[in-house]
């Protein structure tokens, strides 16, 4: 087992869901309602993270360009 500490709220909802259909799988193992934290205990193998690296700026024209729309300046 593996265990995972995280306040993201789409990974928190996406583990409770996950546990809820897959009991021994994974289980929610605490939560701290003062900092939105949350701890869960998954199966190793059933949890992964996929990093990206940023888009190019080439990339971020085509993809603007694709969708119709005018680039927003950057910041």
């Amino acid at each position: 087992m593996i265990h995972i500490r995280t306040h993201n709220s789409d990974i928190k909802n996406r583990l409770i869901e996950y546990a809820a259909q897959h009991p021994d799988e994974c289980r929610q193992t605490d939560a701290d309602n003062e900092t939105g934290c949350m701890a869960f205990e998954i199966r190793k193998g059933r949890f992964s993270i996929r990093l990206t690296a940023p888009y190019s700026e080439e990339r971020r024209e085509t993809a603007f360009r694709y969708a119709g729309r005018t680039r927003p300046p950057l910041s």
